[in-house]
C-alpha cells in the first residue's frame, strides 16, 4: 500500500472519532502502525490473538472509548465468537478495519487467500455484521465517519474491507 493511503487511513480515522485500536497485524495495511504509535490521539494496543482483540477493544468502548480492531480477515474467523457475544449481543459497537485477502479486489491474490477471501462476505452476513468493501482511497473519510456513526447506531461492530488498491 502507498503511504499517502495508509496516512489517509490514520487520518480518517482520527476524523471518525477513534480514539483506541487494538491491532493483530496482517501485510495488507501494516503501514498505518508506526503512523498510529506516533499519533499521540490514537492509543494503540497490539494483542497476541483475535478473541483479544475484540474483548480488549469492546472493554475500551465500556469505558468510553470509540474503539476500532485492526485484523486480516482470516480473523474474522477466529474471532466470530467474541464479535457475536460481545459486539452483537452485548451491544458493543466496534469498528473492524480488515484486510481483505482473497476476495475478487485482492491485487495479490493467490491459492492461499482465495478460499478464505470468496467466504469472508457470507461469514460477516451469517454473523449480521454490516461491512463496506473500499477498493481505493476515494471519499475515504467520509466513508469510515459513515461507517463509525452506523456502528454506534446500530450499537454493533461495523466492518470496513479493505481490497484493490490497499492491497498492493
Amino acid at each position: 500500500m502507498e503511504e499517502e493511503l495508509a496516512k489517509k487511513i490514520v487520518h480518517s480515522l482520527r476524523e471518525a472519532g477513534i480514539n483506541f485500536l487494538t491491532s493483530l497485524p496482517e501485510t495488507r495495511l501494516s503501514q498505518i502502525l508506526p503512523l498510529i504509535r506516533e499519533d499521540p490521539s490514537i492509543e494503540l494496543v497490539p494483542v497476541a490473538s483475535e478473541a483479544e482483540g475484540v474483548t480488549i477493544a469492546a472493554g475500551a468502548v465500556l469505558g468510553g472509548k470509540q474503539a476500532a480492531f485492526y485484523l486480516e480477515n482470516s480473523g474474522l474467523y477466529v474471532s466470530s465468537y467474541s464479535l457475536l457475544t460481545t459486539g452483537k449481543q452485548l451491544g458493543v459497537p466496534i469498528l473492524l478495519i480488515v484486510g481483505y485477502l482473497g476476495g475478487f479486489g485482492d491485487r495479490r491474490n493467490s491459492f492461499l487467500y482465495a478460499t478464505m477471501g470468496t467466504r469472508t462476505i457470507p461469514l460477516l452476513e451469517g454473523l449480521g455484521i454490516e461491512y463496506w468493501v473500499l477498493e481505493d482511497g476515494k471519499d475515504l473519510e467520509i466513508k469510515v465517519k459513515d461507517a463509525v456513526r452506523t456502528m454506534n447506531s446500530l450499537r454493533a461492530p461495523v466492518a470496513l474491507l479493505f481490497a484493490g488498491e490497499f492491497t498492493v
